[in-house]
């Protein structure tokens, strides 16, 4: 008995080390970012202005907006914004969702349609017509169970809404005429 629990003991304490040793990202899951450059095949599902950004909440249940909010309107279409599979099509407390997986292991939702046009195990490509929208539609994107800020999906996205500091070395060498 005494040589089963400093068995689980010692392995308990290789999967602590290993877990604290991991690089950042290890554990928890990548980002959207580096792991999903832009250019990987993904577009906005509308053509509306973002009426609320990603903010990634500090913990699994506290506050933030765990994907991009749309001003949209009653009846715009809601495209996908990359290929894959329906995985979820339905309502959900009244409003329509629909869930894509993605071949590089991405999965979209899509919340608040009014008309659901796919149905479960539906392939659907880049920009298919998933709904039509209820009013502000929202988006999120997640690997696994970390949610990811969708914008970084998107090729020419707009700048960021914040201020970018810049090494100061890189300003002079933009400054310095040639």
């Amino acid at each position: 008995m005494r040589r089963w629990l400093l068995a689980g003991w010692w392995i308990t304490g290789i999967l602590v080390w290993s877990v604290l040793t991991a690089p950042a990202g290890a554990v928890s899951g990548p980002s959207a970012g580096p792991d999903v450059p832009p250019g990987a095949g993904y577009r906005p599902p509308v053509q509306r202005a973002v009426a609320d950004p990603f903010r990634e909440p500090a913990g699994p249940y506290g506050p933030g907006n765990r994907g991009l909010e749309y001003a949209t309107a009653p009846g715009d279409v809601v495209g996908g914004i990359g290929a894959g599979v329906v995985v979820f099509a339905g309502r959900v407390a009244g409003r329509g969702v629909v869930s894509v997986v993605h071949p590089d292991g991405l999965r979209s939702t899509y919340t608040g349609l009014e008309v659901v046009l796919v149905t479960e195990g539906d392939p659907v490509g880049v920009g298919a017509p998933l709904g039509t929208a209820a009013g502000h539609l929202h988006l999120g994107v997640r690997r696994g169970r970390r949610y990811l800020d969708p914008a970084n999906l998107f090729v020419g996205r707009a700048p960021p809404r914040h201020a970018v500091l810049v090494p100061a070395t890189v300003v002079q060498a933009a400054l310095v005429p040639r």
